[in-house]
């Protein structure tokens, strides 16, 4: 076990304090990046814009992660971990902050921007932590209780955030986003292991996850294997209440569905990860074709409805692997290959939103997205067999850990 495993503080049914606190900052990030979507027309009507014109702030988020993950990683080598993390959790709570106070939509824009900047650094730094503070046996799991805070966000801190937005207006979502950031960096600060700088670290050896296929690979079956959960859940409301028959009063009740299936996706495709890694990524994918075949065949009635999204939402299993995956194959360029991880899920966000929309304008109905996302699980699948076939001897070796 490493030295960090040593000093990573009190552990509370199996979560330590520091994978506590940097799931405290999963969640908030979760909430932040969400929240927002159920309260457009507030911000539309409050700054004078159109909903779709206001729809430009979540570009911004989605920008700033993009471009923000593969930006810090490479600036952030030099310095050591718990002082990066400490740095971007501050700059994610001065872009919330700046967003509840904004003047104007241009500046609302500009801080939905810079609060995306730190968004992928964040999980790529924090799930190195958390892997480097377990026996290489337990890694994958160590990630997914870092990401369980993003996933217990969309279960719970999306709706109370949403809520808090309506009933005291768009700009209290962000405050209590801004909030639950800077407790985030208090935590951080007193409970995630103080790390020295890596000496030998540069932004010239990060750059050189960029020259390994198998980073490349890897990232192809999270931007185009993991867009299928977004063509469809994208879309999920007009399938719901148009073809399922539920009650539009019950949606917010079908989405705590979807999070709860990304909350037993992470714990079972954590567990899954740590057994085998490369089998555990193959299985998920496998799962997520079935699950999306399976909701454009089945998406007749509200109990199937419920059966369709939690399986969806248990898609996310995927996302520990590779996660892991990639700290395999990254070399010495951990930190880059992490973030970017998280900027080829959010390609896999636009990827998967754009195909599922071109779909149904084209006249196919709004379950031709289970279609959709099975020709993306498939590609992703693809993808995978071509990183398991170039991999070679290493294959027994990974796949037995």
């Amino acid at each position: 076990m490493s030295d960090h495993a040593l000093s990573s503080g009190a552990r509370w049914g199996g979560v330590s304090s520091a994978e506590f606190a940097l799931a405290v900052g999963g969640f908030g990030i979760g909430t932040g990046e969400f929240a927002i979507m159920g309260l457009l027309p507030q911000v539309a009507d409050d700054m004078l814009v159109s909903v779709p014109y206001a729809g430009h702030v979540i570009s911004a988020y989605a920008i700033g992660v993009v471009v923000g993950a593969p930006l810090i990683a490479v600036m952030a080598a030099r310095y050591s971990r718990h002082s990066v993390l400490l740095a971007l959790m501050g700059l994610f709570a001065a872009g919330n902050l700046a967003s509840a106070i904004a003047g104007n939509f241009g500046l609302l824009v500009a801080a939905r921007f810079l609060a995306g900047l730190p968004h992928g650094a964040y999980f790529g730094v924090a799930a190195l932590v958390a892997a480097g503070m377990v026996a290489p046996h337990q890694r994958a799991r160590a990630i997914g209780r870092v990401m369980m805070g993003l996933t217990v966000a969309t279960l719970v801190g999306t709706p109370l955030a949403a809520w808090f937005g309506q009933a005291l207006g768009w700009r209290a979502a962000f405050g209590i986003v801004g909030v639950i950031s800077v407790m985030t960096v208090i935590l951080t600060w007193f409970y995630v292991p103080k790390d020295r700088a890596n000496p030998a670290a540069s932004p010239l050896k990060e750059l050189g996850a960029l020259g390994k296929s198998q980073v490349w690979l890897t990232l192809g079956i999270c931007a185009i294997g993991c867009g299928g959960m977004f063509a469809v859940f994208s879309y999920i409301t007009p399938a719901l209440t148009d073809v399922a028959g539920v009650p539009l009063a019950s949606v917010p009740l079908m989405l705590s569905v979807f999070g709860a299936g990304m909350i037993l996706g992470n714990v079972v495709g954590s567990r899954l990860a740590d057994w085998a890694l490369l089998p555990a990524i193959g299985i998920a994918l496998v799962f997520n074709l079935a699950a999306y075949v399976l909701f454009y065949f089945t998406m007749t009635t509200p109990w199937m409805a419920v059966i369709n999204i939690l399986l969806i939402g248990g898609g996310f299993a995927v996302v520990p692997g590779i996660q892991t995956r990639l700290m395999d194959v990254a070399g010495e360029a951990q930190t880059l290959a992490a973030a970017l991880s998280h900027s080829a899920f959010n390609l896999a966000n636009a990827l998967g939103a754009w195909l599922g929309g071109l779909s149904i304008a084209a006249g196919y109905g709004w379950t031709s997205t289970g279609l959709v996302g099975a020709i993306m699980a498939a590609a992703g699948i693809s993808i995978f067999l071509v990183s398991v076939l170039l991999d070679g001897n290493r294959v027994p070796a990974q796949a037995s850990r």
